[in-house]
């Protein structure tokens, strides 16, 4: 099948909080929210949802359940109980769930920086402690695990590390090896494992996607999984996610952690989810390859058009992590100045920990017209210095 993800929508005007953020000259290339369609197999099941016109309290399906393991199955050769799936409203909800279960006030939680921000910010909402690890650029630009900083974040106060995989901003895909090696260091800690997976579907240049707790029984008994549809197929606004527990007491933990907070997805996010998990496998792999297509050309204008400005090419995500250090920029505020130089607006670097200082999160999950014109204004800006 042919899928269009060229045609440009007019986004302005329809509650897109990515779109009302900003000015209307400006174009909004900040959170991980794509600008296409999402796929016709995903809109058809919620017309059809919506004409039964019953939206009482809903429940995770069979026919989800059996999609979803299916799926599991089929892409990680992960073999997970229907029994291990605990459906929620986000995986925001889902890290915070989990660091509730498994920590107390006064324990510690490890992230590695730069992080997502929810991610970064965690800890607060719950009376614990951050420990950070590093995350740092070998000559080429790519992100590597800096072990001796990570295996000195963990001491005898350390009952969680938040994983992010693929890691949000840096778009690296970490190794089966490399995941291993971080299990092995929480499991000798007595650490659990709290895994945010939401890109694992946008994984390009034929990465593979491995969930750590598929890794071995050991480590899966200490590892809470959160999967969700919304980045993969543009589902955020409807809040619906996944939680895969296969350790039972950890499971009850989890439900424990709820606390009367938490519900269900609500029922038409349960359709859109099992419809994109069923039906979109053709539409995703179309859409990987237009994201490959689109970080190749942001890559190559970077490097020919924006002299002072660096990006190693994401193995997954559609989000590139720009480093505009070398540009000297007032205040090394690299936000602020494309802002208003350029009138383009990206994810403020400093959102992500201290190493993001003078960097930028761009969103290339859009119309080639609107990267190429949004790619061009920071250009045309930086050479009119």
């Amino acid at each position: 099948m042919q899928y269009d993800f060229d045609t440009v929508h007019e986004r302005r005007g329809t509650d897109s909080s990515k779109w009302a953020r900003f000015p209307a000259d400006v174009i909004p290339m900040p959170v991980a929210d794509m600008d296409f369609l999402s796929p016709e197999p995903v809109r058809r099941a919620l017309r059809e949802r919506v004409e039964q016109g019953f939206y009482g309290y809903g429940r995770a399906n069979e026919e989800f359940l059996e999609v979803f393991t299916g799926r599991l199955r089929r892409r990680y050769g992960w073999d997970v109980s229907k029994d291990a799936l605990m459906t929620l409203p986000g995986v925001i909800p889902g890290f915070n769930m989990g660091l509730r279960a498994v920590t107390k006030p006064g324990d510690s939680m490890v992230v590695q920086l730069p992080s997502y921000g929810p991610i970064l910010n965690s800890w607060k909402h719950h009376g614990i402690v951050r420990h950070d690890a590093m995350l740092v650029r070998d000559p080429s630009g790519r992100y590597e695990i800096d072990w001796p900083s990570f295996e000195a974040a963990f001491d005898g106060t350390t009952r969680a590390f938040v994983l992010c995989n693929p890691h949000n901003p840096v778009g690296r895909v970490f190794s089966p090896e490399e995941l291993r090696r971080m299990a092995e260091i929480c499991l000798a800690h007595d650490a659990w494992i709290i895994s945010d997976e939401i890109h694992c579907d946008l994984v390009l240049d034929g990465n593979r996607h491995t969930p750590v707790a598929s890794l071995s029984p050991e480590i899966a008994a200490r590892t809470i999984t959160l999967m969700a549809p919304s980045k993969t197929f543009n589902l955020a606004g409807l809040k619906s996610a996944v939680a895969i527990i296969p350790d039972a007491d950890l499971r009850a933990k989890f439900e424990a952690a709820k606390g009367g907070l938490v519900g269900a997805v609500n029922v038409l996010g349960s359709a859109a989810m099992t419809a994109a998990y069923r039906d979109c496998d053709g539409w995703l792999e179309a859409l990987t390859g237009y994201l490959t297509e689109n970080r190749d050309y942001l890559t190559g204008f970077v490097g020919e058009r924006m002299p002072g400005v660096t990006v190693y090419p994401a193995e997954a995500t559609y989000l590139a992590w720009l480093d505009c250090n070398a540009l000297g920029l007032p205040g090394n505020d690299a936000f602020g100045w494309f802002l208003d130089h350029a009138r383009v607006g990206l994810g403020e670097g400093s959102n992500f920990g201290p190493p993001g200082e003078g960097f930028v999160r761009l969103n290339f999950g859009c119309p080639r017209a609107l990267l190429q014109e949004g790619l061009e204004r920071m250009a045309t800006a930086l050479a009119a210095r």
